[in-house]
């Protein structure tokens, strides 16, 4: 017996419902995939841009942490040797010369000068600076009379090796790849200028597990997502852009002073051979060449004085405005 025609078309308009359902299913599994590739590929571009710009920034405050012992272990120390044979040195009282009497440079910071550069052989004595790139990278952002100031040789050298263990920037700038998920220390965060990286870089494996994004609803929520921790990686690789920068300002600014020091130590070394080790008996122009090379050292210890960073991973507003001041 033939099917009521009404039945027929029941069926009919109940299977093509049926199959542009499953159409549609299809379509929008395939766009929710695409949209949560597109999301995952986007998160590992700026990742991996992120991991990039970290290994750079923890070159350069590498980079730096060598040459402030450098420069302490050479200029400065030769310097120190030098200068401490000359006797009665007074620039207050250097009559007619102005320039002489506006240094302000005393006992206390040469007395700062020699400890720094006694601690700074230690490093190198101990093969501290070879080794441990956590120690150089202290070094480099840190200031070297706040590294130095309470530990003695010992266990100073213990401390600044460990400074990357303890301290969550260095640990950042030290750690291990961010697509492998090392980020240099327990936890998995980092802190780097108020940016915490590591609970971002965690949602990255909701949006590539495998139950993420089976209908749109959820694709979407992805990108939403994705989109946050983009931003949220891009405050970190523009911070590590700027300390980078920092660090290589500071690094020429170092180095120009270290040029500097050395033909004028040549100097200082002739006038003791020439006239001696007692300053009051200089003649005027020998007394302006020790206030020049006594001016460069005090530039010298003023940038190894100011860190770069805070312990939370911002710049300092002091090594800002020291750079102005002494390029300008």
């Amino acid at each position: 017996m033939p099917l009521p025609i009404l039945f027929i078309g029941i069926v009919a308009v109940t299977g093509a419902t049926g199959v542009g359902a499953t159409a549609k299913a299809g379509y929008d599994q395939v766009k929710a995939k695409g949209i949560n590739d597109d999301a995952n590929n986007k998160i590992e571009l700026a990742a991996t841009r992120l991991d990039i710009l970290r290994r750079q920034c923890g070159e350069s405050l590498n980079d730096l942490g060598e040459l402030k012992l450098f420069v302490l272990n050479n200029g400065i120390n030769r310097f120190l040797e030098t200068f401490s044979k000359i006797k009665n040195v007074d620039f207050k009282e250097s009559e007619g010369l102005l320039e002489i009497k506006k240094l302000k440079i005393d006992q206390k910071e040469f007395d700062e000068l020699a400890t720094m550069t006694k601690f700074s052989l230690s490093l190198v004595e101990g093969g501290v600076a070879g080794v441990t790139g956590g120690a150089l990278a202290a070094f480099g952002a840190y200031s070297a009379a706040t590294t130095f100031a309470t530990a003695s040789t010992g266990t100073a050298i213990a401390t600044l090796s460990g400074a990357a263990a303890s301290n969550a920037t260095l640990a950042f700038f030290g750690g291990g790849s961010l697509a492998a998920g090392g980020l240099g220390m327990a936890g998995g965060t980092a802190v780097l200028g108020g940016l915490v990286a590591g609970p971002a870089l965690l949602v990255m494996g909701i949006i590539t597990s495998a139950k993420a994004g089976k209908n749109l609803q959820e694709a979407y929520a992805n990108k939403a997502k994705a989109e946050e921790i983009c931003a949220e990686l891009e405050v970190g690789a523009e911070q590590c852009i700027a300390i980078r920068r920092r660090c290589y300002m500071s690094y020429s600014l170092l180095s120009r002073l270290d040029s500097y020091l050395l033909p004028l130590q040549y100097k200082m070394e002739e006038i003791i051979e020439n006239e001696g080790l007692d300053y009051s008996k200089y003649s005027a122009e020998s007394k302006k060449s020790i206030a020049a090379v006594v001016s460069t050292v005090s530039s010298i210890k003023a940038v190894l004085d100011t860190a770069i960073l805070t312990e939370e991973g911002s710049l300092t507003d002091e090594s800002k405005e020291l750079l102005h001041e002494l390029v300008n």
